[in-house]
Order: structure tokens, then sequence, then C-alpha cells
């Protein structure tokens, strides 16, 4: 029996591959499936079984082509409702793999089709457990993202994942290995571990919402306790995983089409594409085309791109670093943006060199900052989440997380300099090309963000432990 555990740190998704005397199952599998069929050809097996632990929100499964290019059955658990052919198990039910066997634990509450799926040994042996997002490291899944489909309130969702929890994944062996959907760094839970997998045994002792001796009162509370709205993309990815989607490689020509600098501009003045530029924000920051979004591959790209952008129908023309064009048509695709229309050969360089109007982002150091500080007029906004700035902030800045950057425009003065910053330097990148594009000019970006301004000693309010920050 081989177990794979395959990654993707982008998303914090986690995809499986389990083998077994030349059968393969595949659970949760991303968009592009070309991975898991040369996997399966170099061990000279054959995928046998396509597992979708639930309809995914915050990426597009590979389901489908997986099951079109494999011959592979799609399998979910009970109460799914596919728009497309596959086999809606029974609780209980057993999938003969080899000489292991994998059966459905119906565990819902995160949504009213969420499915675990327990593998046992040759010998019959629970082995390990393949929990979606029922169960996390550290956390479950957030009860509020299947409320419209299955007519529930959140609350009522979290009494029946506290159900699912207590009836079928605690009684377990504290010996089974726990491999989650998700890590730390997805918007489908709020709490988790940098860890990947874990014991069940550790997590009962580890994770809040396992404690032996909670009540179901307590669990909804503190499940449901500081939730923040879900990206407005979600709902349009779990349309997809439901009812289809283009194959992959149709989104990947389509996007994959290169164009000069005076072809870029016709298709985007003709489509009403939008101009996303993903190159790294220093690159940005010094030149690029008007009106273009920054959000960068080596950031978290592509939960922005769906947290910002939301529509997955939305035209998209990029600006990419040269020899990255299908790595980020990839990963797009993987949260539903299929509607790429090409790339500009050349990079900006090439816009640049043709002689066409770019624009720059102002900076600063944090150095430099510090002495503008000790005027009363100089104003900060600062695009981290709000436990970020509760923790510890420049005294008098303001709070517009990047998240919800367009329900604060009002507050950003009109004739006069302010200045932005995040942790680091990607966050208030994209929100300076957010500004550009709604034509406010007038900021400067703090370079290196939070940490070079701690480093220069700039003087902050006392650190406070986010975890004390009231609810809302």
């Amino acid at each position: 029996m081989k177990i794979e555990q395959i990654y993707t740190g982008c998303l914090a998704q986690g995809a499986y591959y389990i083998e077994s005397q030349g059968e393969v199952a595949i659970i949760d599998p991303l968009r592009e499936v070309k991975p898991y069929l040369e996997k399966a050809k170099e061990a000279n097996a054959k995928i046998k079984y396509i597992f979708e632990t639930h309809f995914h929100a915050d990426f597009v499964s590979g389901h489908l082509s997986l099951a079109k290019e494999s011959g592979a059955p799609i399998i979910y658990g009970p109460n799914a409702n596919p728009s497309f052919d596959a086999i809606i198990a029974k609780d209980g039910q057993e999938f003969k793999l080899g000489e292991v066997t994998i059966v459905v634990l119906h565990t819902p509450g995160h949504t009213m089709e969420s499915t675990t799926y327990l593998l046992r040994d040759a010998n019959g042996k629970d082995h390990a457990i393949f929990s979606g997002d029922t169960l996390f490291l550290g956390d479950v899944g957030r009860p509020d993202l299947a409320q419209k489909a299955a007519d529930m309130t959140q609350e009522q969702l979290a009494e029946t994942l506290f159900d699912s929890l207590r009836t079928k994944i605690m009684p377990l062996s504290d010996e089974i290995t726990v491999y989650p959907g998700h890590g730390a760094g997805s918007a489908c839970g709020k709490n988790m571990m940098k860890e990947t997998v874990d014991t069940l045994g550790n997590q009962k002792k580890m994770n809040y919402a396992l404690r032996v001796d909670m009540t179901k009162a307590e669990f909804v509370k503190e499940v449901t306790d500081g939730l923040m709205p879900p990206p407005q993309y979600f709902p349009l990815n779990v349309k997809m995983n439901k009812e289809g989607y283009d194959h992959f490689d149709e989104v990947l020509e389509r996007g994959s089409t290169p164009l000069s600098p005076e072809a870029f501009e016709d298709v985007a003045n003709q489509t009403g594409a939008l101009v996303i530029d993903v190159r790294h924000q220093d690159d940005f920051v010094k030149g690029h085309i008007p009106r273009s979004i920054f959000i960068g591959l080596d950031g978290s790209f592509a939960p922005w791109v769906g947290a910002l952008i939301a529509d997955v129908e939305q035209p998209l023309l990029l600006v990419t670093p040269e020899g990255r064009e299908e790595e980020t048509i990839t990963r797009l695709a993987r949260v539903g943006f299929d509607n790429t229309l090409g790339y500009l050969e050349g990079s900006f360089k090439s816009w640049k060199n043709a002689g066409r109007e770019f624009d720059t982002i102002d900076t600063i150091s944090a150095e430099d900052l510090k002495s503008k500080l000790t005027s009363n007029d100089t104003e900060v906004f600062d695009v981290r989440k709000d436990t970020e700035f509760y923790a510890h902030r420049i005294p008098n800045a303001k709070n517009t997380p990047l998240d919800y950057l367009n329900d604060h425009l009002g507050e950003f003065p009109e004739n006069k300099s302010f200045f932005i910053h995040c942790a680091g330097g990607y966050r208030s990148v994209i929100a300076g090309s957010i500004l550009k594009s709604r034509g406010i000019h007038n900021f400067v970006d703090i370079t290196g963000g939070f940490k070079a301004i701690e480093a220069a000693e700039i003087k902050l309010t006392d650190y406070v432990c986010p975890s004390t920050m009231p609810s809302k």
C-alpha cells in the first residue's frame, strides 16, 4: 500500500494518491490531472476510483477531467447531487482497492454531502482517514458555506458537524493517521496547524473542536465565532464542481496566446479584459501597464485572485515573468478563472520598449518614514488583516484590510499624500494597484512593510495577542 499526499501550498490543499496491487484511488484531485495520470503510469497501475469529499468552494477539482482521461468513476458521499454521472455512495459502503478497502463515512456539517473516507489495510485494520473539510489539523471546516444550498443556518450546520465528529470520527482509534483537505492558510477554516499530517490521538488532545467534555452549544459558539465572510468566488467554484467546466487543456490553449503590445491593447479594449500583472512586487513598483492589477505569483496568488476579482467569468490578460505563462494560467484555472485571453509577449519589457505609456508606484523606506511620523498630519493606512492590526501597529494608523479595500476607498485623503503598508510588501502593492485603478495616485508604499517598520524601531503600540480581539 502506498499513500502520497500531494500538497499545493498556494491553495493550502491536499490531494491524495492511494495505490495497492496496481490499483489507484485519487482523492480530491486538482484541476490539472496530468501528474496523477503520469504517476499511475510510472507505477504500471490503473486509476480505479476518484473520490470527492464534498463540492469544493475554494478550488475547482479535476474530477471530471480525470474521469474522462482515466475512465474511473467519480464517487461522492450521500446527499451529493452533481449534474454528471457519479456514484453516490451510501454511508458505510465499501470500495476495494487492491488489498485495501476504502469505507464511506458520511460526515455532514461543513456541507451536507461532506464525507470522510476511512482506509483499512489488507488485514482489515483501520489505518487512516481522508477527512476533506470535515476535520482539519487544529480546526474543523467552517459551517457557513452550504447555507443557501442546504437551507440551513450556520448554527444548524455546526450542530450537524458536532454530531458527525462525535459519532463517526472520534470513536476511531487514536493510532490512525488524519489526512485533511487543507492546512494553514486556507479560507475553509480559521485555526489550522501548519502541519499537514497527524494522528487522530494527537488531534483529540490539540484540536479545540474535539474536546471530550465539550457540549454541543459550546461547539457551535466556538466554531462560528470570528468567522469572516467567505470569498465571493466560493459559490462560483461550487457551481463549477457540481455542474462541470471546460477541459483544462482547452483553458491552457486559449490562455497561451502570445500578444504583441499592440495586440494586447487591442484585445483589452475590445473585450474589457482586466490586466493582471503577476511579476514580483518590486518589478511592478518600478513600472507597469496603467490600471493593471498586481497579484504576484510568488505570494498567495490564487486566493487573492479569487477574493479580489471574484467573477470567474471576467476576461483576463496577463503580464508574467517570461517562462511562467503556463504556470499562471494553471493557477488561475485551479480557482475557476478560465477566461484568460492571452499574455504580453516579452513581458513588461516589450511594452516599455515599444514606447507605450506606463505607471509606477512611489515608495519610501521605513527609515525615511521615521522622520515623517513626527508630524501629526501624516496619515498611514495599514492593509493587513484586522487581527494583525489589532496585535501590533503604528499608533494612529488606520486599518483598511486588503480583503475589503473597496469598502474603504472613501477614507483615503484626496488632496495630500498618505502612506500604505502591509506585513512584508506584497499586499500593499496589490492595494496600491487597486487604488491606482480607481484613480487614487497620491499614496506612497512603505517598502518592506511592517517587518521593515519594526526593524527601523519606529514607535509602535504594545503587542496584544490577536486571540483576545473582541468579536465583531
